[in-house]
């Protein structure tokens, strides 16, 4: 285990791999959760190792609390999974950066470890909030060259222009100070209501990723997790629409 000090982060080396043709997939929390549901479900699916983790007093000052009783300070951290045709990184975590200079510093040391691994392509996960339930969430992109962006709409991702604002946190700022360092990328975000993790989106995020890397993995436990959003949603519509009936059965009484 090694520690070191990037851009007043502490890094923490598990190990060091040496890698072929490293992509960067990143998926942290953010709207309805969904990068970070995809990152994960990455992780699984490919069964990445970890051999990195990010420690920053950017992050809310907290510990969390084990089953057993032990803490841990909360941190990012760093997977990778080794194949054939280019090795995959897949960065994820408890938290972003709570302030813009924490959020550029991150991105920064994230960019430091990426570019001594020879990343030159990164992917950023996240959701799309509409404010409202979204029953076949599309994939919304942006892109950090037209060549990409031509690419990406052959598999279906829809490009807003200027109306598709801006990208805040980790998944935009990965890819701008990416840029300057010669890096290409992309953002993919799921369309979401916003309000609850949404596995739906980060569902049809991750079809559109794979696509991109190449690789097939199963999607099944990500379609449990979605229908079980989808009951408790249900069940909370039900529970209110049974509220509105009654309090208007009531308020009907009262009337002449």
């Amino acid at each position: 285990m090694e520690k070191i000090e990037i851009r007043d982060a502490t890094v923490v080396y598990l190990k060091k791999p040496r890698l072929k043709n490293p992509v960067l997939v990143e998926g942290l929390p953010g709207v309805g959760n969904v990068g970070k549901l995809a990152a994960e479900h990455l992780i699984d699916e490919l069964k990445a190792k970890k051999f990195l983790e990010i420690y920053s007093s950017d992050f809310p000052p907290q510990v969390f609390v084990n089953a057993d009783g032990t803490i841990k300070l909360v941190k990012n951290e760093m997977y990778y999974a080794k194949r054939k045709s280019g090795d995959i990184i897949i960065l994820t975590g408890d938290f972003q950066g709570m302030s813009s200079r924490g959020q550029y510093m991150l991105a920064e040391a994230v960019l430091d470890i990426a570019e001594s691994m020879g990343v030159e392509m990164i992917y950023t996960l996240g959701g799309y909030g509409l404010g409202m339930e979204v029953e076949h969430p599309r994939v919304i992109g942006a892109a950090t060259h037209p060549e990409i962006v031509k690419t990406l709409e052959k598999h279906g991702v829809v490009f807003k222009g200027e109306e598709g604002g801006g990208i805040i946190g980790a998944s935009g700022l990965l890819l701008g100070l990416g840029m300057l360092r010669g890096m290409r990328g992309a953002c993919l975000m799921g369309e979401t209501s916003g309000y609850i993790v949404d596995p739906n989106s980060a569902r049809e995020v991750i079809k559109v990723l794979t696509k991109m890397l190449k690789i097939r993995i199963s999607l099944a436990s990500l379609d449990e997790k979605a229908d079980e959003v989808k009951r408790i949603t249900d069940r909370i519509k039900s529970i209110e629409k049974s509220m509105i009936e009654k309090k208007s059965g009531e308020d009907l009484r009262y009337i002449g």
